[in-house]
């Protein structure tokens, strides 16, 4: 009996132990099971917090990825506007220059013409008086007697360019009377006013009533020869400033290239025809083909060039002068063209 007791105790001690054991297990799986519950719920609450807190940061990065990108527009606009603003400055400033540098280039040469002027006109005072005039400022007073002999007003000289040089033998200074007036010239309204409309817009055009004028008056009677299709030839060859004019040698003349007719020869003007030696040919251009002429036709040319470089100095603003200046200084021109048109041309001499 003792025996069978003990064993129900010792059977019993083990049924508790292993219940003891289930028990210790079972709250072990509800503490873990709980323990993760509640570290899931953290974790989740970890997750939305740093979710809502991305999304916080993502709006400010748009917001200041659009203010970047507002002050990089407005950067540049404003880049734009000052390097606008000072390409303007800079041409501003350049035209200034321009005009200033203009304006000074106008008054130097206003100062050069008047002190010329000046110098001009204190020669004249000090070395002519009424009663003793300076006989070398006044060469035709040469041989004329002190007394009684009329004095120049205005103190002008005449110029021994204009004076022209003619094949018959000239008077005898005591029995011709001497020339001491003054030239005067007085002002044509009508082509003054057309020079004036030419010279606002100056060109070659033949449409402007001045230029027209002086092509039919001047240049055209002026480079009328007698071989006429040589001297439209030569017309043009001014006109495109493309004619050279140069010396030749009386001893060893160049061959010509076409007939002697044509191209004219030592003692042969080809412009004119008639037998006269002929000191200087031309070239029209780039052609090899040179043209003998004399010195009357030389003349001539020589006149409607000087007038069409003067038109050109006008067209290229290099002419410092008032517009009555440039007009008495193209009637000069003319007058040269109209003389030699008659004849009269100056020798090499003179």
């Amino acid at each position: 009996m003792s025996g069978g007791r003990r064993g129900e105790v010792l059977l019993r001690e083990e049924a508790g132990a292993h219940g003891g054991e289930a028990y210790s297990l079972s709250r072990l799986r509800s503490s873990s099971l709980e323990i993760r519950e509640k570290g899931t719920e953290f974790l989740r609450e970890q997750l939305d917090a740093a979710q809502k807190e991305l999304k916080l940061k993502g709006e400010e990065c748009e917001r200041l990825s659009h203010v970047r990108d507002q002050l990089e527009q407005e950067l540049e606009e404003l880049t734009a506007s000052l390097f606008e603003e000072a390409h303007k400055m800079v041409r501003e400033a350049n035209v200034k220059r321009a005009n200033a540098e203009k304006q000074l280039k106008e008054a130097q040469g206003k100062i050069d013409v008047l002190q010329a002027e000046v110098s001009a006109l204190k020669t004249l005072v000090l070395t002519s008086t009424p009663s003793s005039p300076n006989r070398q400022l006044h060469p035709q007073l040469q041989g004329a007697g002190s007394k009684g002999t009329p004095t120049l007003l205005g103190g002008h000289t005449r110029n021994k360019s204009a004076i022209l040089t003619l094949s018959h033998p000239q008077p005898d200074c005591a029995s011709a009377s001497p020339h001491n007036s003054q030239e005067d010239k007085e002002l044509d309204s009508v082509l003054f006013a057309e020079f004036l409309s030419w010279k606002e817009a100056p060109s070659l055009d033949r449409s402007s009533a001045f230029i027209s004028r002086i092509y039919r008056e001047d240049i055209e009677p002026c480079l009328s020869f007698t071989r006429s299709e040589l001297s439209q030839s030569v017309q043009r060859a001014v006109e495109n400033n493309s004619l050279t004019i140069e010396p030749v040698a009386m001893t060893v003349m160049p061959m010509i290239k076409t007939s002697a007719v044509e191209c004219g020869g030592p003692k042969t003007c080809a412009l004119s025809g008639m037998s006269h030696p002929c000191r200087h040919r031309i070239k029209l251009g780039d052609k090899e083909t040179y043209y003998h002429i004399s010195p009357s036709s030389r003349a001539r040319i020589t006149a409607v060039c000087n007038f069409f470089t003067y038109i050109r100095y006008i067209q290229q603003g290099l002419v410092r002068q008032d517009a009555e200046q440039m007009f008495w200084e193209l009637v000069r021109l003319r007058r040269e063209m109209s003389v030699a048109k008659l004849g009269f041309f100056l020798t090499d001499d003179s």
